[in-house]
């Protein structure tokens, strides 16, 4: 039997319990978990309308989400070191916008890059003008991002929206599959997390609390064994897709 995953508050609480699979998710999607020493597959069901895809041709699309500090880029990154450069680009919905926000506001663009506190200090109404930008146009910073990329891997590191996911599946097809990244409140403190009104409760940060459908799930609490293990069954995925 699959175990719920749970998605933890900013005081520790367990807001929701989603269920992994269903009966009739099991039927419609293919799920992994990605556990100690094994993975549980389902064939994938699902029908995609084909859309001649923008700039490359990808054979996987991974679509990272997960909360702040929960690890999101370490795995990203881990990932690429092992496959890479030349197989997986490592892609991130967030560039392309502090890029036009630095632009439109006079601000310096690789700070804004970084995990420093001049970003801290933009985030809330980074997040305002991004919205705003999303709901003129879902797609704008996803087009943005696959602009010339060409590596046959991509792994979009902060998924944060269900039009985020929407797009790519519609673009992409069943080439597109989702990964989401949890840690225990405790473990994503150890990292320096701490909750910010106005950040993690904005729909960047429970966008996809409820999404529920992930084709995979990586537990990132702080055991190096266990997530070594998880990445080495993602990995063995990956390369069947080459």
């Amino acid at each position: 039997m699959v175990s719920p995953v749970r998605s933890y508050g900013e005081e520790g609480r367990d807001c929701s319990v989603v269920p992994l699979l269903s009966v009739a998710e099991s039927i419609l999607r293919g799920v992994r978990i990605l556990g100690v020493g094994r993975s549980v597959s389902f064939r994938h069901r699902e029908a995609w309308r084909p859309m001649a895809p923008l700039g490359g041709a990808p054979r996987l699309v991974l679509l990272f989400s997960g909360k702040r500090k929960s690890g999101k880029d370490f795995v990203t990154e881990a990932l690429q070191s092992r496959l890479g450069a030349d197989v997986c680009a490592v892609l991130r919905l967030s560039g392309p916008l502090k890029e036009q926000y630095a632009q439109e506001h006079g601000l310096n663009f690789q700070r804004l890059l970084d995990a420093s506190t001049y970003k801290e200090a933009f985030r809330k109404d980074m997040i305002r003008w991004g919205e705003e930008k999303r709901q003129a146009d879902p797609g704008f910073f996803c087009r943005k991002i696959v602009e010339g990329i060409s590596q046959p891997v991509w792994l979009v590191s902060d998924t944060r929206r269900v039009s985020d996911i929407q797009w790519f599946r519609e673009t992409y097809g069943p080439m597109t599959q989702t990964v989401r990244v949890v840690a225990l409140e405790q473990s994503r403190q150890q990292r320096g997390w701490v909750f910010t009104p106005g950040v993690d409760d904005a729909e960047s940060e429970c966008g996809l609390d409820n999404f529920g459908g992930f084709d995979w799930v990586i537990e990132n609490h702080g055991d190096e064994q266990r997530l070594e293990e998880q990445l080495e069954n993602l990995i063995e995925f990956i390369r069947t897709r080459l």
